[in-house]
């Protein structure tokens, strides 16, 4: 049983929502080599009745299931994977729903500011050499001047800065003249 800020709660009553077995389902399925989904079939089909209800412990039994298991004896009690766990607790408590998605926001957003411009740029580079022999090899006729040709890979490299910047060449130089010089500036610190 937990507790939580409204009563308690019953594992087995989550267990009867249709959500809750598909995603324990789901999760065993990417996690456990031995689930029993003829049996889970069986399960989801009843899931989510008002005479349906099941345990932990059969749940566990009737699939071989791993991420939640009951355990008898001194150490007894309901043992679930972290993912599950959190899942139970998003069931019962919005609020650390909320929480949750919140804090993935914000972990999200300083790993973006840690990788920051020059991760984009990096992996422009890294496709630089893939990109040029592709349109060589499939996009430009043999009889177009060497001018045309630098045309043709401008605007290929336009398209490919449109996919990473979302704006061409032009628009992200005016944008980051400063952290292109103190990219190339700290380039050539670490050469030194």
């Amino acid at each position: 049983m937990l507790k939580s800020k409204d009563g308690e709660f019953f594992i087995s009553d989550g267990l009867r929502n249709r959500n809750t077995i598909e995603f324990l389902g789901i999760w065993e399925e990417l996690h456990n080599p031995n689930f029993n989904y003829g049996e889970f079939a069986i399960i989801k089909s009843q899931a989510g009745l008002n005479s349906y209800k099941i345990s932990v412990k059969e749940w566990s039994n009737k699939t071989n299931a791993i991420g939640i298991i009951a355990k008898t004896g001194r150490h007894d009690g309901t043992y679930a994977h972290k993912d599950i766990a959190f899942e139970f607790e998003m069931w019962i408590s919005p609020k650390f729903k909320i929480y949750l998605i919140k804090e993935f926001e914000r972990l999200k957003q300083e790993a973006q500011k840690e990788l920051g411009w020059n991760a984009k740029r990096d992996l422009e580079k890294v496709n630089y050499r893939i990109h040029t022999d592709t349109i060589k090899n499939n996009l430009i006729p043999k009889e177009l001047t060497s001018k045309q040709v630098n045309i043709v890979y401008a605007e290929e490299a336009d398209v490919l800065n449109m996919a990473l910047f979302d704006m061409i060449a032009k628009k992200w130089k005016k944008k980051n003249q400063n952290k292109k010089r103190k990219y190339k500036f700290q380039k050539n610190e670490k050469n030194r």
